[in-house]
């Protein structure tokens, strides 16, 4: 990155948490990040450099990734849980109503924590994301196979699961990206935790949290719904949210699949400054005014 990145480790509702701080705060407007599953802040970096002229920039892991705490305490990776963590790390890093920007599982847990304390975020950006799964059939065949796949992480080794994630059908318009970008993602995959992505899976898959449909008109700030023109399944899921959210649009990337910041990143930056500058709660740069899944 052009700007120097501060390493920040906070201890927040009994676990340790890492964030990555871009930029300088300068009385800038803050966003902050939230990766997918078996993501971190590394994967997250090519969202984060676009916006440093204008914001400052967290990149959060979440419980069970990068070097965030990798607890054996199933509780610790409820979504529950997870919000009260993303919560406290706003208030930890002296946030003040920062812009949220979250990715298939950061943006479930963006979202949460949204519909958790609305007044505590100027916006969300929502990539892929859903706000769980309504129908207790689809919620209790989900949990099934999530641990079904958390088993595998204990069984089988790190390497052989990201290796098979990495192959899935949701993620096969990633190979546009080339073998040197494919290399590097599972390289900073191979980072991760395994009993720490396991107890995620267990505790914060879209199966295991609540879902939030009913509760979504409680946010009513502005929503950003991010999807890859090629991922059918979270346009359907993006067209409820909107229909359920008090202000939400939702943004087509074209040539792209469910990682749209990370396949098309020139124009997701476009679509994310232009979004960010028309939240109408800061001036971007100046001083703040008041089988499929997903990863």
């Amino acid at each position: 990155m052009a700007q120097p990145t501060e390493s920040r480790f906070i201890d927040v509702c009994g676990v340790r948490l890492h964030a990555a701080c871009d930029g300088s705060r300068d009385g800038r407007q803050a966003v902050l990040i939230l990766h997918g599953f078996t993501g971190s802040a590394e994967s997250m970096e090519g969202v984060a450099g676009p916006l440093l002229d204008d914001y400052f920039v967290v990149r959060l892991e979440l419980v069970g990734h990068g070097e965030s705490d990798a607890p054996e305490d199933i509780g610790c990776y409820s979504m529950g849980a997870c919000v009260q963590q993303v919560l406290a790390a706003v208030g930890a890093l002296d946030l003040r109503r920062p812009h949220l920007i979250g990715y298939s599982m950061g943006g479930r847990a963006a979202l949460s924590a949204a519909l958790a304390k609305p007044d505590c975020f100027a916006s969300l950006t929502l990539v892929g994301a859903t706000a769980g799964i309504a129908d207790a059939a689809a919620r209790r065949e989900r949990i099934a196979a999530d641990e079904a796949l958390a088993n595998r992480i204990e069984q089988e080794g790190l390497e052989a699961f990201v290796d098979h994630w990495m192959s899935i059908p949701l993620f096969a318009s990633q190979k546009r990206l080339g073998a040197n970008a494919l290399g590097r993602a599972r390289a900073e995959r191979m980072k991760n935790s395994p009993s720490g992505l396991a107890n995620s899976l267990r505790g914060m898959g879209s199966g295991a949290q609540t879902p939030v449909f009913d509760r979504l008109r409680r946010y009513e700030g502005p929503i950003q719904l991010v999807v890859g023109d090629e991922d059918e399944k979270f346009q359907g899921i993006a067209a409820i949210l909107e229909e359920g959210c008090f202000d939400a649009r939702t943004a087509i990337v074209s040539e792209s699949g469910h990682a749209a910041h990370l396949e098309q990143p020139e124009a997701f930056a476009v679509l994310v400054k232009d979004f960010l500058a028309r939240a109408g709660c800061a001036q971007p740069g100046g001083d703040v005014e008041e089988d499929e899944r997903d990863e």
